[in-house]
């Protein structure tokens, strides 16, 4: 018998350990590194915006041209707005949609809606615009959050569908098994079992798409259009972030130009914090189906 304190088997053991380490430190660094340039993107507008961050920038509306101070309250509260137009247009088709692909997508008819899907997701975000001011605001022949929503809406279907869809896919067919074996039915085993097993990855699927539209500015523009009142009705047009920073960005003043980077720094923290939010509210939990 050989004995564990026998060279070969010494050297084996610390060859091993070695090996973990590398691995584990080559993994932390490797996540740092994920994280640097997040971290490099916050710290640089966060800088830049500090001049203008202030009590009246989220309170204000904007001044006049060539006036000094102002804000940007009406372009948060519209991009809210959009926001929530768009996810009640594209989460629930996106989702139902993932189901279907998922459950009883195995077939010609799903081929196709997957082709049509990715189709959409890699279309120009200008183009959805264009096409969404053809059908909503030349109909209607004025530009409005509605016809903004709808064109975010279009934008966030194919990344929620994807994304469940697969998402949906990797909950084990075991779970759906033991589920109809009890008596349950198709509908019930698919909302109460496979989505509350599949949350959390759904949850995060729908986040990126929010992410995703919530800095869009060419659709808005052709549109939403913009605004520089307060206004909250869905048939007129309405501000919103994106499209405030871009002509903030490209006007010659220097009190806009450090508004813009105030309103980046803020979209970002809006999508980063909704982002935390859901982690911390989906990590750990536990459903029972009774």
């Amino acid at each position: 018998m050989t004995s564990i304190n026998h060279p070969v088997n010494t050297w084996w053991l610390l060859k091993r350990k070695l090996a973990n380490v590398l691995l584990w430190s080559g993994t932390i660094i490797a996540t740092l590194l994920a994280l640097l340039p997040l971290a490099m993107v916050v710290y640089y507008l966060l800088v830049q915006a500090l001049p203008a961050l202030n009590w009246a920038f989220f309170t204000h509306l904007p001044k006049p041209v060539g006036e000094v101070g102002g804000g940007m309250a009406n372009a948060m509260v519209g991009t809210l707005i959009l926001i929530a137009i768009g996810s009640a247009i594209g989460v629930p088709v996106g989702l139902c949609g993932g189901i279907y692909l998922a459950e009883f997508g195995n077939n010609r008819l799903g081929a196709a809606i997957r082709f049509a899907t990715d189709v959409l997701a890699s279309a120009p975000s200008i183009v959805i615009g264009i096409l969404v001011y053809e059908l909503i605001v030349v109909s209607q022949q004025h530009f409005s959050a509605l016809a903004g929503g709808v064109a975010l809406g279009i934008m966030m279907i194919p990344m929620v569908m994807r994304t469940s869809e697969e998402i949906i896919r990797m909950v084990p067919m075991a779970q759906r098994e033991a589920a109809l074996a009890l008596g349950a039915t198709q509908f019930t085993t698919i909302f109460r079992i496979v989505l509350l097993s599949a949350k959390g990855g759904v949850i995060t699927g729908i986040l990126l798409a929010v992410a995703r539209v919530a800095g869009e500015t060419a659709p808005l523009l052709f549109t939403a259009f913009g605004n520089r009142y307060w206004s909250t009705s869905l048939d007129q047009p309405i501000a919103s972030l994106p499209v405030q920073i871009y002509t903030y960005a490209i006007a010659p003043y220097d009190d806009w130009h450090a508004q813009a980077w105030a309103g980046a720094f803020v979209l970002v923290m809006m999508v980063l914090i909704i982002s935390i939010a859901a982690r911390v509210a989906t990590r750990g939990r536990i459903h029972i189906v009774r």
